[in-house]
């Protein structure tokens, strides 16, 4: 399990470094891969973005990349759930948010 959960935190880290703008393939490659093993668990993601260095994800999911405005390229997700971009005078942050969930 360890595996799968980091592989879909590399995967969704690599969604946001494309662009979180385009829409992109992988939250189904991950359900693909996924379903594969736990034919029941299914992925829900949501993308998050405050005009503030903070953006929280909503109750029960939890931070797998952020993005933040400015060319600010310093990050960290803090408690699991809340991305923070580490720049002074930042004009958004966005969160990519997920959960596993049973359907």
């Amino acid at each position: 399990m360890k595996f799968y959960v980091s592989a879909l935190v590399l995967l969704l880290a690599a969604a946001l470094v494309i662009g979180h703008d385009v829409p992109c393939s992988v939250d189904e490659t991950i359900k693909s891969i996924l379903s594969q093993h736990y034919a029941k668990l299914e992925l829900e993601c949501v993308f998050v973005k405050n005009a503030t260095a903070y953006s929280n994800c909503p109750e029960g999911y939890t931070a797998t990349g952020c993005s933040c405005g400015s060319a600010c390229g310093s990050w960290d997700i803090q408690s699991s759930n809340v991305c923070h971009c580490q720049c002074a005078n930042m004009d958004w942050t966005a969160a990519r948010c997920c959960r596993m969930k049973l359907p």
